[in-house]
């Protein structure tokens, strides 16, 4: 992980470089994310900041403008669904985007080191790590090595929706997301304290494999996927 530094010149029109021009609210960075995403399922993605003077600007310091949590299934490919590129995002995938220690002092950097203002829980439809939780729930089978530890991570998630009545995959999904949500403000007081002071936000969005798009799910503060969809609010290159 490179530390904030200086960048250097703007290589383009269609560039952001430095701290100063990449969005910088919650709100801002938010609207940056779903443009881009609508861009890409579109078919008219502007790949910005993705050639070699883009590459010389970051090589000193990185200010991304958004963290993305998100789940690890090779689809979900962040810079590509939300038509960014080098030094916007700073990106934490887990199976099932699940949050431990690693994930939160990840995010704790971006966030307090690097400024980023705008945590995104990126969960999909049909998730199979959730499903795999399910199944080890109704079974009662345990999987081999290390997977325990990312169904345990989901099972919160299922015993809540079992407790809503909720019993398709993508209604889980959602609450799984919400709940990923949850767990970040709640195990970090640090990331709980930014977004108290307005400095940061959370959003848990699903994304569709099949058609490409983004939607919300969850936002601290609740507003926040509004504004950020704002139509008049001001978004960067």
């Amino acid at each position: 992980m490179s530390h904030s530094g200086t960048t250097g010149g703007q290589p383009g029109p269609q560039r952001t470089t430095d701290r100063a021009a990449a969005p910088s609210a919650p709100a801002r960075a938010y609207t940056e994310l779903v443009a881009g995403n609508r861009r890409f399922v579109d078919g008219a993605p502007r790949h910005p900041n993705q050639d070699a003077g883009r590459r010389a600007a970051v090589a000193d310091g990185q200010h991304p403008f958004a963290v993305i949590v998100g789940c690890s299934d090779s689809r979900l490919a962040a810079e590509i669904i939300f038509d960014r590129g080098l030094g916007d995002l700073f990106v934490v995938r887990t199976a099932g985007h699940t949050a431990g220690p690693e994930v939160l002092g990840s995010v704790e950097y971006a966030v307090t080191v690097l400024g980023t203002p705008l945590v995104v829980v990126l969960g999909h439809d049909s998730c199979g790590a959730v499903q795999a939780a399910r199944e080890a729930a109704a079974t009662g089978a345990r999987p081999p090595g290390h997977l325990p530890a990312v169904v345990d991570a989901v099972l919160p998630s299922l015993r809540r929706a079992e407790a809503e009545g909720v019993r398709d995959i993508d209604g889980i999904v959602d609450i799984h997301i919400a709940q990923t949500v949850e767990t970040v403000l709640g195990q970090s007081p640090v990331l709980a304290g930014e977004v108290a002071q307005g400095r940061c936000a959370v959003v848990g969005v699903s994304y569709r494999l099949a058609a490409g798009e983004v939607r919300p799910v969850a936002a601290v503060p609740a507003d926040l996927t509004t504004l950020g969809t704002d139509p008049a609010a001001p978004a960067a290159a």
